[in-house]
């Protein structure tokens, strides 16, 4: 089992930046590999960035490609969401999820582990 947490949201005002963290707990967060997923109101949950399991091959969706940036310190079993000139359409709430393998999926159906989820406002 691998247990998720996010934290970082808020909100904040359009053009500003935020960073999420995702803080892993339980079995070996070194081989998973991990993404981050959003959900605004009334829409459904979209890829929004995963990350290989060392951290060297990064997918993001193509929206949001030069704003977002994903990253992971294995050592300290986090998992991070750098995201820059916010726009409002931005707003969601974000998940963090992790997944039993090393392949990277940019689907909700290819993680098996999901956080709780961390709101992000963003005003106009």
């Amino acid at each position: 089992q691998v247990q998720l947490v996010e934290s970082g949201g808020g909100l904040v005002q359009a053009g500003d930046s935020l960073r999420l963290s995702c803080a892993a707990s339980g079995r070996t967060f070194t081989n998973n590999a991990m993404g981050w997923f959003r959900q605004a109101p009334g829409k459904e949950r979209e890829f929004v960035a995963a990350i290989s399991w060392g951290g060297e091959r990064t997918y993001y969706a193509d929206s949001l490609k030069g704003r977002f940036t994903i990253s992971r310190d294995n050592p300290r079993n986090t998992l991070y969401l750098q995201m820059n000139t916010l726009k409002p359409e931005d707003t969601a709430v974000y998940y963090c999820a992790a997944r039993s393998g090393t392949v990277v999926y940019k689907t909700t159906d290819g993680y098996g582990y999901w956080g709780q989820g961390t709101q992000v406002t963003v005003s106009s």
